[in-house]
């Protein structure tokens, strides 16, 4: 298996035992594979490789942070968030971009950032594309909310699940794209919200964002980030979590960091850690589907490790040694 990590200092692809540096860049916090082609987002602009990852070039956004890119069935429509919050459309594949102005236009985009002190900007960090119609997208912002548009970005409709506008990562149902799933956390537009169920977790809705309900009742810890769904039946949906969004190796007992499945939409779910990571000592940032066994997925730590869980939550070690791992993919 050919496993690509993009990390805090560079992309690294993964054969065996050995990992290679394939792309000098910082914060390389996307990777995604869009028809025939690997894109990476780097705080330095978007890059392709149509190698499998052995080299890369420049695909446009210079200088500016990509959060994620996706893309339509076919590939040729291309969306890209960025930090500060905004939002970029190709129509050839990723040769060239426009910025959707009306995205950054909206009214109550004044208010998005990250609520540090000093606060950051919003980021544009979450996108999905109806893989049936390609101007049908959903982008959500932290901190700021999810936005939809059905034609292509001309206008936008704004909703907050539970009233939550830190917006993580968004998944479709891969049998009916009017089924989503969020992962949320404590960030308000005013500092953070209570520690305390319904605050932080995962949402559902199904019918294409207009509703959503809480499904990661009795979940703890609460804060989830990265997630990812199986493409193949029953369509396994698995969410990292931990504590707070700072939490990581270096605090005292380790990050608390848990990996949940659930098989049946988020109605339940279980734990996937083993012994070594029920909870783990390091958080976990990349996540993706393995194409190679059903079921089963690869997550990467902030202590530079990359392991393949498979459904029943074996856990075999892929890498180690890297910088903090960010995003991945397999093939």
């Amino acid at each position: 298996m050919r496993i690509l990590a993009g990390t805090s200092r560079g992309l690294y692809r993964i054969d065996g035992a050995a990992a290679t540096q394939v792309l000098d860049k910082p914060l390389v916090r996307e990777l995604a594979t869009i028809g025939d082609r690997l894109f990476a987002g780097s705080s330095q602009g978007l890059f392709v490789s149509d190698d499998q990852g052995a080299s890369w070039s420049a695909a446009g956004l210079e200088g500016l942070a990509v959060w994620q890119v996706r893309g339509s069935a076919d590939g040729r429509v291309l969306y890209a968030g960025v930090e500060p919050a905004a939002l970029y459309r190709s129509v050839d594949g990723g040769a060239h971009w426009t910025e959707i102005e009306s995205f950054a236009r909206q009214p109550e985009a004044a208010q998005w950032c990250v609520p540090l002190n000093p606060p950051l900007p919003g980021r544009a960090r979450a996108i999905l594309v109806d893989q049936t119609n390609p101007d049908r997208v959903w982008v959500g912002v932290e901190v700021g909310g999810m936005l939809r548009s059905d034609d292509a970005g001309a206008s936008w409709q704004l909703n907050r699940p539970g009233d939550n506008p830190d917006i993580h990562m968004l998944s479709a149902h891969p049998a009916n794209p009017d089924v989503l799933f969020v992962s949320t956390g404590y960030g308000r537009f005013d500092g953070v919200a209570e520690m305390v169920e319904g605050n932080a977790g995962v949402f559902r809705s199904d019918d294409g964002g207009a509703n959503w309900r809480y499904a990661w009742h009795g979940i703890t810890p609460r804060y989830s980030r990265p997630m990812c769904i199986d493409p193949h039946p029953p369509y396994g949906l698995t969410v990292a979590s931990a504590p707070t969004a700072f939490s990581n190796l270096r605090e005292a007992g380790g990050a608390q960091a848990m990996l949940f499945r659930s098989d049946d939409g988020g109605d339940s779910w279980r734990s996937l850690g083993d012994a070594a990571h029920s909870p783990s000592a390091a958080n976990f940032h990349g996540l993706a589907p393995d194409p190679t066994e059903p079921g089963a997925v690869i997550v990467g730590t902030d202590s530079g490790e990359v392991w393949q869980v498979s459904a029943q939550g074996a856990w075999r070690r892929c890498a180690d040694g890297l910088p903090t791992v960010l995003s991945l993919c397999a093939g």
